[in-house]
């Protein structure tokens, strides 16, 4: 496998020297910070991540203030007691986007917040106790314990709350194919998971880097050369 130095410089050069790359990064993950994050705002992001997949995001984003006032501040407890002609009346809610699926899943990723809270003290504090080192798990645990919470949109879920880990975007796996790693062009298996996850980790332990930031390399090192 090709060292992440190599992946590195290669990126350092396509965005303009080490300087231009470092403002390219997202912020550091702070697992401090993530254990003061409110269930409420992590039921927030949930819901963004699961309706903007499929989605424009820019759509999403356009109508958030009414998500936030029709799914009551997403605040667990209280959607968890809402019966069932509340949930009835948002396929009707022109302040959301009407997908009734999308729309269930609110209430069945409250009562998975709350149920992991519980078992816990909060999300936030269970997703800073997970390590980076295993974040296949925890998306095995978001798919199977959540709602539409599967796949992709869990690794953004992970990574807009700012837990620390890579996500398996497009560029991402091209970059990881390109340094020898024998995966699918899409990651989609359970035994492709753990390859990249292995290749994470062996790069963490190379560079010290968050794994966010391994991962955000990873993508500018290949594909187009966009301006960011």
């Amino acid at each position: 496998m090709t060292s992440f130095k190599t992946i590195r410089a290669r990126a350092e050069k396509r965005k303009g020297g080490p300087r231009q790359l470092e403002k390219l990064l997202p912020a550091k993950p702070d697992a401090k910070a993530l254990t003061k994050l409110p269930d409420d705002r992590i039921l927030a992001e949930m819901t963004k991540r699961v309706f903007c997949a499929g989605f424009a995001w820019s759509v999403i984003d356009s109508k958030w203030d009414g998500f936030e006032q029709a799914f009551l501040r997403f605040q667990p407890a209280k959607l968890s007691f809402q019966p069932e002609d509340y949930w009835e009346g948002l396929m009707r809610d022109a302040r959301i986007v009407r997908n009734g699926a999308k729309i269930l899943s609110v209430r069945e990723n409250a009562a998975f917040v709350q149920a992991i809270a519980k078992e816990h003290g909060s999300f936030g504090k269970f997703l800073a106790k997970w390590p980076s080192s295993d974040e296949v798990g925890l998306l095995d645990l978001l798919a199977k314990r959540g709602s539409r919470l599967g796949g992709n949109t869990g690794q953004m879920l992970l990574r807009f709350v700012g837990w620390d880990g890579f996500v398996t975007s497009r560029d991402v796996v091209a970059c990881l194919r390109d340094a020898g790693l024998d995966i699918a062009e899409e990651v989609k298996s359970k035994g492709d998971l753990a390859k990249v996850q292995a290749q994470f980790n062996a790069w963490a332990t190379e560079t010290g880097l968050p794994y966010a930031h391994l991962s955000r390399i990873c993508a500018l090192s290949v594909g187009e050369n966009r301006g960011e």
